[in-house]
């Protein structure tokens, strides 16, 4: 048997020569504990499985070579101060390897039956991603898909003055520049405004009023510009979008323009509209999106795990898959009647004061605990299963009648109430009873994926954490 196919890898025709490009990691020379001189090719970026016989080399081979060389080199490149934290492997006893990666070992661990487990987290292998989305991931809007990124006002207004001077036809910028000639001419005038108040309610009239006293002449309401000094009437219930205007200047006038963004930066809360032919372009100098204006605080590796608040889906709670009553497994053969055990959740307690509690509901809607379900009208049926607001007068009378209980109140539902209790329930026997009524689908919020929409919309080379 050729030594090099010891380790169940077969032998790359090419010899033992440098590397065949970076498409490949080649081994020569290994000859760490029991391996043989071995020579080999393995294809980068590709699933491999090393096998063979008990003690032919695949672990010293995958673990004590390929690992441990990876991972030498990895912190070699580190500085001293950051060694002396890892730890430095020994080289182990191999000619060369090229094309080799900075390697990550994962340790077997026992399979673990926790839902919240996966292969990611078992291996640990995202804590790692966690780590990388955070360092340098890029947040985009969950809404509208725009990146969303902190901007100082210099940032913002030489982005200004480059989006001028390509739409006025350049199709290149001056960054930093001053604009000459007729590609000065071209760029025109714009508005800089600071937007005051974005689908608010009210009159308004005083804020208009105080900006008038602050200094500013001309605001935007609702799409039209008028002085401030001005009468303003708008309609109290309906919903307004008003605009502080800051100054009308040329994009190539780099020190008015800066200045007038700072300005709309304070007074719009880091916000700034740009006005040129009538339309508006939005700039953001925080973490929020430029159009609809949600915000985001800083990444860190906490907002990436669905096992903690800060990252997992609210409405599934990080699980991706919701856990729900079902009205046709609490109720499943609606020909029969509350007196005949048709709630099946209910039915070992019907005769106890649970049953007595339904009677009391029933005869508020209007039948009886002997009406078959299906003879129910849809506001007693709804009532029934998903609550009431009204006033039910309940009385429940102990056995032996010594002893009378009276109350008036609402009723939760027999949905509502299940939910309730099987949350307050620290009874894991409870809790597989009530699970028994319930069905398991997709969480609609995430899509099966775990965590906010804001944490899914930050990205890596195009690509989410999930």
């Amino acid at each position: 048997m050729d030594k090099s196919t010891r380790s169940g890898v077969r032998r790359s025709a090419a010899s033992a020569s440098s590397g065949i490009g970076t498409s490949y990691i080649s081994i020569r020379g290994a000859r760490e504990h029991n391996l043989k001189n071995i020579n080999v090719d393995l294809p980068r970026d590709k699933l491999i499985v090393i096998t063979g016989l008990s003690g032919s080399g695949k672990s010293t081979l995958a673990f004590d070579t390929l690992y441990a060389e990876g991972q030498r080199r990895y912190v070699e490149s580190l500085s001293s101060y950051a060694r002396q934290f890892l730890g430095l492997m020994s080289k182990p006893d191999v000619d060369s390897i090229e094309g080799l990666s900075p390697a990550i070992s994962i340790e077997q661990k026992t399979t673990s039956k926790n839902p919240r487990s996966t292969v990611g987290t078992v291996t640990e292998i995202y804590d790692y991603l966690r780590l990388l989305y955070a360092r340098i991931g890029t947040p985009h809007c969950p809404e509208h898909g725009l990146p969303i990124a902190a901007q100082s006002p210099q940032k913002i207004a030489e982005r200004i003055a480059e989006d001028a001077e390509a739409l006025a036809g350049k199709g290149t910028t001056n960054k930093g520049k001053v604009l000459r000639g007729k590609a000065r001419q071209a760029t025109g005038t714009i508005i800089i405004a600071a937007p005051i108040i974005r689908q608010v309610k009210g009159t308004h009239e005083k804020l208009v009023e105080k900006l008038g006293h602050d200094g500013y002449t001309k605001v935007r309401i609702n799409g039209h510009w008028q002085r401030t000094d001005h009468d303003v009437t708008l309609e109290r219930y309906k919903k307004h979008d008003i605009l502080v205007g800051i100054d009308e200047v040329e994009p190539w006038d780099t020190e008015r323009l800066t200045e007038a963004v700072e300005q709309a930066v304070s007074v719009g809360q880091g916000l700034v509209i740009v006005e040129r032919d009538g339309k508006d372009t939005l700039y953001s100098s925080k973490m929020a999106c430029p159009t609809c204006g949600i915000t985001m605080e800083e990444l860190s590796p906490r907002m990436f795990s669905f096992n903690a608040p800060f990252g997992a889906c609210e409405t599934c709670d990080g699980l991706g898959i919701r856990m729900d009553f079902d009205e046709e497994l609490i109720i499943p053969d609606k020909s029969m009647s509350i007196a005949d055990g048709a709630i099946m959740i209910y039915r070992n307690a019907i005769d106890g004061w649970r049953g007595k509690y339904l009677g009391a509901v029933a005869k508020h809607f209007g039948f009886d605990a002997f009406t078959p379900i299906t003879k129910l009208t849809k506001r007693q049926y709804n009532a029934l299963m998903h609550g009431s607001d009204e006033d039910i007068r309940f009385k429940l009378t102990m056995k032996g009648g010594d002893a009378e209980w009276k109350h008036t109140g609402t009723w939760e539902g027999l949905i509502p109430q299940s939910e309730r209790l099987y949350h307050q329930t620290n009874s894991d026997y409870r809790k597989r009873e009530l699970e028994k009524f319930m069905r398991i689908s997709g969480c609609t919020a995430c899509k099966g994926k775990r965590l906010k929409p804001a944490v899914l919309a930050v990205t890596v080379g195009g690509k989410s954490i999930a």
